[in-house]
């Protein structure tokens, strides 16, 4: 068996071995062996672990990286994976949200050019009577939607009455949208500070754009990180062997043989 020095491991990655040790001790890989002398060596075993933890870390962050690993360090395969799952639905999730948003900011820029401060046709800001029926819904569910923290319309100054402007039309189309589509409230709210961030919905759907970027990059790095992760899986042989799961395909029956 080859054994590696600390420094084996960090020249691979362009990380110190102060980092190598670092990761050992957090039990991001296994224990190295000691020398006689107290020198720590390591073996592909280790070389394998930093890999897929290097890899999992650039796919689902420091967290979740290190849970993985140290599952896998103490033998519980089943936590590695399931923290490997979560992290697949959150990507999912993330994408499904992106596709809404699109869709949303789509509709929105279809509708009916409103100015910054005027969302009538007479330029006037709409009451909230006037906003819930624009929308097909009742005032106590926009009161609930600024309960919340997504719709933030002005008040006016003598009557204390609310007054939705553009900004405040946009924002309740679009959560009146999500809404139909079973979104909860509070991931809606999440969206339209997006939007509110990125200064309407012409900035927000360059932001969309760099969004799908960042998710295409990070499920490219799952990719990755499987593949290394799969490999660490066998060197540990920690994977149990038996037929295949429920509602898996089987292997291809063998051609028969000719006489």
């Amino acid at each position: 068996m080859k054994y590696l020095r600390p420094y084996d491991l960090a020249r691979e990655h362009g990380i110190s071995t102060q980092a190598v040790r670092n990761y050992e001790r957090d039990g991001f890989i296994p224990l190295a062996r000691r020398t006689a002398s107290g020198y720590r060596t390591y073996t592909e075993v280790h070389a394998a672990a930093l890999r897929a933890y290097l890899a999992l870390v650039r796919a689902y962050g420091y967290a979740t990286g290190g849970e993985i690993m140290r599952s896998l360090n103490t033998g519980d395969l089943d936590a590695a994976l399931t923290a490997v799952d979560r992290g697949h639905a959150q990507l999912l999730r993330d994408r499904s949200t992106l596709d809404a948003v699109g869709r949303a900011v789509e509709h929105l820029t279809r509708g009916p050019a409103l100015t910054e401060h005027t969302s009538s046709a007479s330029g006037e800001p709409l009451s909230i009577g006037e906003l819930a029926r624009r929308l097909g819904v009742t005032a106590a569910t926009l009161r609930n939607w600024e309960a919340v923290g997504i719709l933030t319309p002005a008040r006016e100054p003598v009557t204390g009455h609310r007054s939705f402007g553009a900004t405040d039309v946009r924002d309740a189309e679009l959560t009146h949208l999500l809404r139909r589509g079973g979104y909860p409230l509070e991931h809606i709210r999440t969206v339209v500070r997006q939007i509110r961030t990125a200064g309407g919905t012409e900035a927000l759907s360059a932001a969309l754009e760099d969004w799908r970027r960042r998710l295409t990059a990070r499920g490219v790095a799952m990719l990755d990180a499987a593949a290394r992760l799969g490999g660490y899986v066998t060197l540990l042989d920690i994977a149990p062997a038996g037929p295949l799961a429920a509602g898996e395909p089987a292997p291809a029956p063998e051609s028969p043989s000719t006489v």
